[in-house]
Parts: C-alpha cells; structure tokens; sequence
C-alpha cells in the first residue's frame, strides 16, 4: 500500500510540475488576449486586471478595418508556399529514397548545411537578385524566398517517409507497366500522406510568421504579409495596445487552428523512418 501511495504521490507531484509549467508558458498567449479585450482607460491600472471585467472589442473592430488586406497576403504566401515545397520537395524526396541517384548523401548533407545559414544572409542574397530581375514588393518573389526555408526540411521528411514504402509495392506497380512518373503520383503519394501534411504544415507556418524576408524583400510594397501589418501597426498606433493585440491574436488563429487540426498527420509524419523493421 505505501508502494502504491509513493507511486501517486509522484504521479500528482509530475502533474502539477506540468500544469505550472504549462501555465507559464501560456500565460504571454493569455495575457495578449486579455489585453485584446481591455479597455484603452482600464490599459494602465496597477495593478492591471487579471481579467477584462470589462471588456470591449473595440480592439478587433479596429483591427479588421485596418489588417484585412494583411491577412490576405499572408494567406496567398503561405499556400502558395505550400503548393511550390511540396511541388519541389516530393520528387526529391521520393528520388533520394527509392531512385538512389549518384551523389544523394552529398545532397542530403548540403540540405542539412543548407538549414544552417542565417535568414538575414539569404535575405541579402535574395536581395540583389530580386532587384535585376524586378520581383522586389511582390508575392511571387516572397513565395519563392519563404519557399527555400521550407524545402530542405521537407526533402528530409519525404526522404524518411518514403524509404518505408515497401519497394515490392513499386515493383508491382512497374510490373503492370507503370512508369517512375505513374507511380510516383498514383502509389507514393496517396500513400505519403501524413508526410504532405507535415511538410505543408511547416512551411505554412514557417511563411505566416516570417519577418526577415518581408522586411527585406516586400517592406513598403502595395502587398505586404501580416508580420508587416503588426510592426507597422505599432509603430503608428502605439497607444493602441488593445488593437495590437487584437492583430497578434488575429494573427495567431489560423497557425493554432491548423495544428490541432493536424497535429495527428504531423506526428506520424515526423516519426516516420525512426524505426525499421
């Protein structure tokens, strides 16, 4: 019996670590909100309320008057992000897995190298090309530099997802007379699944929260993405804190909706390839 009284002791003691350490690491993300719904006359009381008694959405009215053409870009960004890794990153991966090509670890090296490098300097890099080719304030031309933080990783994960497709599967499939086009549409990819998800999530999110090459590629275009709409928001509305944060919390929903929504599919897709039978 002390066994078992010792052993829930421990339990509750873990369980209560966790929760305040959750608690603790949440409590920016509630105290945006908390602030989102505060009225401008109740911003500088002290001490400030632990809760918006009397709360005002005046801070979000502002908001989508102000940060709908923001949202917008962000949202164009990120899936045309996602379309061009996932257009990129799943022939790769599915080469380096299955096709074997010469010099496929020197390759896989250079991806991991290649994550390596500051965003500020790829910024500068893209920089100067941008501004021969013309393609400086435009979407396109953040879509592409967004896209070169997200394909490394994902060759990686589709590389590790795809090695666990059994390769008499694809040899059934050449058998029937299907091409390495065939069946890289019509057998890996149906079945790489969790894998898309994974990668689209990343690169989703890695695009909507990008600041470093939108301040340096797309900084005072006619499109810009919402990382830009908040930093110049607090720069003209500093006063304002109900109305930021009502942005930060705008901001932050669809990341947040799309991970619980995918958290399933990117667990199984990051896992994928650590363990062999």
């Amino acid at each position: 019996m002390s066994r078992t009284h010792a052993r829930t002791k421990t339990t509750w003691f873990k369980t209560t670590i966790g929760v305040v350490l959750t608690a603790v690491m949440l409590f920016p993300v509630y105290w945006m909100l908390n602030v989102s719904l505060t009225r401008d006359t109740d911003m500088r009381k002290s001490p400030p309320d632990l809760l918006p008694l009397h709360g005002t959405l005046t801070g979000y009215r502002t908001v989508l008057d102000d940060q709908l053409p923001y949202l917008e870009t962000s949202l164009v960004i990120g899936l045309g992000t996602v379309a061009l890794t996932v257009a990129l990153a799943a022939p790769a991966g599915y080469a380096l897995a299955k096709l074997r090509p010469r010099g496929g670890r020197v390759l896989s090296f250079v991806l991991l190298a290649a994550q390596m490098i500051p965003g500020i300097i790829m910024a500068m890099g893209f920089y100067a090309i941008y501004l021969q080719l013309g393609l400086l304030r435009t979407v396109p031309g953040l879509i592409v530099a967004d896209s070169t933080l997200a394909v490394p990783f994902a060759v990686l994960i589709f590389t590790a997802f795809m090695s666990g497709i059994p390769g008499e599967l694809l040899q059934a499939a050449r058998t029937d007379g299907a091409g390495p086009l065939r069946t890289f549409w019509s057998i890996v990819m149906p079945m790489s699944r969790n894998a898309v998800v994974t990668v689209s999530l990343f690169a989703f999110l890695w695009s909507w929260s990008d600041f470093v090459f939108a301040s340096t590629l797309s900084n005072g275009g006619a499109h810009e993405p919402i990382t830009l709409g908040i930093y110049h928001y607090i720069g003209n509305n500093n006063q304002q804190w109900n109305a930021i944060m009502a942005t930060a919390v705008l901001a932050s929903l669809p990341a947040a909706v799309i991970l619980v929504l995918a958290q399933r599919y990117v667990a199984a897709g990051v896992t994928a390839g650590a363990v062999k039978d």
